[in-house]
């Protein structure tokens, strides 16, 4: 009688074959015959992982993983890795915008302390001091009133709107571009709406606000939208309904909100399409191109000051003609 060919085909182990079979690592009852491809110890299904190539034990899994965060972590410290748009890393918060935040709360205070009253605050020396009036600019040279205007605000819900909204905007576009980049694009709005204001807006009329540089922001994402090549509907809409609101509300700088704008969109444009060799360079020089093209309007305005004579009325109003 022939023996049948597979002797323990009844589903019953070889002996001899389990004898000789090692036990998992973790488990030593479990006889297997597979084993980790990066250490080579056997190991039970339960204890295998699946990896890149092959599988590999629970152990091998958490030590690789330990030496690939420690490995992003020292290639991130060298100032490589993943990068924005702006050829900078991203933040992982924001800086920048809450000191700006503070900043311009702490001199609408001080206002409001020298005025002794929070509605009436431009009635402050300092406000009087920094305050943008074109005659000042022009005919005494105070040129920073360009700047300074861009931090005053006239009374609790001026100051409260714009704040709000440099929160909003601001704290994704710095982690977006980074310190340096997002203060530079920020005080070139500042310097474009009040060189806008300064050239082309009723030279008796007196300019406070941060909306030249919020406006600036706005300009900017809406370039980083498009560059992301991402749905630009709700910053348009933004962009839209705000600017329908200066012309529509009295009061509001409508030069100094487009000026800030258009400053704003130039120069996140130098920032995120230059070239990717020598990144830095090309954006640091087209920034001091639109920083001196600015300038040059405040420059072009000036000359046309020096023909113009300023007379107060008796109500205070400011009246400039040209003695041409």
């Amino acid at each position: 009688m022939n023996q049948p060919p597979y002797p323990h085909s009844s589903g019953q182990p070889d002996p001899e074959q389990q004898a000789a079979t090692p036990g998992c690592w973790w488990h030593p009852n479990r006889p297997t015959a597979l084993s980790c491809a990066r250490c080579g110890r056997p190991a039970c299904p339960d204890c295998l992982r699946e990896a890149a190539v092959g599988f590999q034990c629970t152990d091998c899994v958490q030590t690789g993983q330990r030496q690939q965060r420690t490995q992003e972590k020292q290639y991130r410290a060298a100032g490589l890795g993943v990068t924005t748009i702006a050829g900078t890393r991203p933040l992982d918060k924001a800086v920048v915008t809450p000191i700006l935040i503070g900043v311009n709360v702490a001199i609408y205070l001080i206002t409001a302390v020298l005025a002794k009253s929070p509605w009436d605050n431009e009635r402050s020396t300092l406000f009087n001091d920094w305050v943008l009036f074109p005659p000042s600019v022009g005919l005494n040279g105070e040129w920073w009133r360009l700047l300074t205007s861009g931090f005053l605000h006239l009374g609790p819900i001026h100051i409260a709107v714009n704040m709000l909204s440099l929160w909003m905007i601001g704290r994704d576009l710095e982690r977006l571009l980074g310190k340096v980049r997002f203060l530079a694009v920020y005080f070139i709005a500042m310097l474009g709406g009040g060189a806008a204001v300064y050239l082309f807006a009723d030279p008796g009329t007196a300019t406070a606000g941060a909306s030249g540089a919020l406006y600036g922001l706005l300009g900017a994402l809406l370039v980083a939208v498009l560059r992301l090549k991402l749905n630009p509907g709700t910053v348009i809409g933004t962009i839209v309904l705000n600017l329908a609101l200066t012309y529509a509300i009295p009061g509001i700088s409508v030069f100094a909100h487009l000026g800030g704008l258009v400053t704003g969109v130039v120069a996140m444009v130098a920032i995120v399409y230059a070239p990717a060799k020598n990144r830095v360079a090309w954006q640091a020089g087209m920034l001091v191109v639109v920083l001196v093209a600015a300038i040059g309007l405040v420059f072009v305005r000036n000359a046309e000051f020096s023909q113009l004579t300023c007379t107060q009325e008796s109500t205070g109003a400011v009246t400039c003609v040209s003695d041409r």
